[in-house]
């Protein structure tokens, strides 16, 4: 069993890393990937994951992983620290730390597996609970409509599956089968079966990273649903 495995269900000082844009600071926890916040600056971005801890914490609660939520910010352990650009300033983290380079054993596989399962089952619910009532819009009446955020998630994932390394074609691309063919791409990276480069040459993203990012996106965008749903 790799560290970051045998570390996993620790939260005493979690591991963190940071990436450090030009305006805002990128916070993630490294052995649970989705939980990413970001802030002003690091202290305000640490302060941030850690109150979304229990809202992280939600979204496990039917994957049966050992996760618990921190008593204090002082329980982050920053490990490393990324210097970002503009896409961290976004709000994005597109940056791969050095340990999600790693490739993953078997059981933190089947653990990222789990968690990517966990972020699906919980955004098709809070799209169901919101189907049908409005969402608040910016103070410029801005933001996708429901439809429009579950549309973009859905285009999103399938970029993210050409990342991976997998392919599949419009026609085909169900959010189920994305679904299906991100786990199996996912167990083949994990087992080296993939070439570090696609076809044209762009590097492909590990599998320790491809589910931060995934998470990350799926969560943002759940929680998104959650603080505009007018109830």
């Amino acid at each position: 069993m790799d560290e970051l495995s045998s570390n996993r269900a620790s939260t005493d000082r979690l591991k963190t890393y940071l990436e450090v844009g030009y305006h805002r600071t990128m916070a993630a926890a490294l052995e649970w990937p989705g939980w990413c916040r970001l802030g002003r600056d690091e202290a305000s971005a640490l302060q941030i994951l850690f109150d979304y801890a229990p809202r992280y914490a939600r979204i496990l609660r039917s994957s049966h992983l050992d996760f618990q939520v921190p008593s204090d910010v002082s329980a982050f352990r920053v490990v490393e620290r990324l210097k970002g650009n503009a896409v961290t300033d976004y709000g994005v983290p597109g940056l791969i730390p050095s340990q999600d380079a790693l490739p993953p054993d078997a059981a933190e596989l089947g653990r990222l597996q789990a968690i990517l399962k966990a972020c699906w089952r919980r955004f098709d619910s809070t799209v169901k609970n919101a189907d049908g009532k409005a969402l608040r819009t910016g103070p410029r009446g801005g933001g996708r409509n429901l439809v429009g955020i579950v549309r973009h998630v859905h285009e999103a994932e399938l970029a993210y599956l050409s990342k991976l390394g997998g392919t599949l074609s419009k026609s085909e691309a169900s959010p189920e089968m994305v679904h299906r063919m991100i786990l199996v791409t996912l167990e083949a990276s994990a087992h080296g079966e993939v070439p570090e480069k696609g076809p044209r040459g762009g590097r492909r993203w590990p599998a320790r990273y491809f589910t931060r990012r995934a998470a990350w996106h799926v969560l943002d965008h759940l929680w998104e649903v959650e603080d505009r749903l007018m109830e």
